[in-house]
């Protein structure tokens, strides 16, 4: 049974992109580890927080590819440690955050397990553009023929 998508409406056209990208945010929500928090610092400044404790930085990976901001982290076994209990879990993570168009990434840095970004907003350039209406009759310049 197929599912009718509210941006199948000819009323948005366009909006396919953005359909894409609200099915990767939802898929990517789904698992709670590692913890983090969103914090809006300013109009046009966030910070995501990771709470990656346990992870070095050459355990932990950051990748930007189609606006969607990827986390990994990996430890290493270490070999010749026997645990008699394990209670702090060293498994790997992928935590993925799907980025407005436009944002970019000014900094990671790992403090205290705590991994931070900060991302920052660029005020949008509002632009308004004539664009020119001609009558039935006249094709518009970009339709003429240019050929003898």
């Amino acid at each position: 049974m197929s599912q009718i998508s509210v941006f199948s409406s000819p009323l948005l056209l366009g909006f396919d992109r953005v359909e894409r990208l609200l099915d990767r945010a939802a898929k990517s929500a789904n698992d709670g580890y590692p913890p983090y928090n969103i914090e809006q610092l300013g109009e046009n400044a966030l910070r995501i927080t990771l709470a990656v404790a346990g992870f070095s930085l050459n355990e932990l990976s950051l990748t930007l590819e189609d606006n969607q901001l990827c986390v990994r982290g990996k430890q290493a076994d270490e070999p010749g440690r026997a645990f008699l209990h394990r209670g702090i879990a060293a498994r790997q993570f992928q935590r993925s955050f799907v980025l407005a168009e436009g944002i970019e990434i000014q900094s990671a840095r790992l403090d205290n397990g705590l991994l931070q970004i900060e991302l920052l907003r660029p005020q949008p350039v509002s632009t308004v553009r004539n664009i020119e209406i001609t009558d039935g009759k006249t094709a518009p310049q970009s339709l003429r023929s240019t050929s003898k």
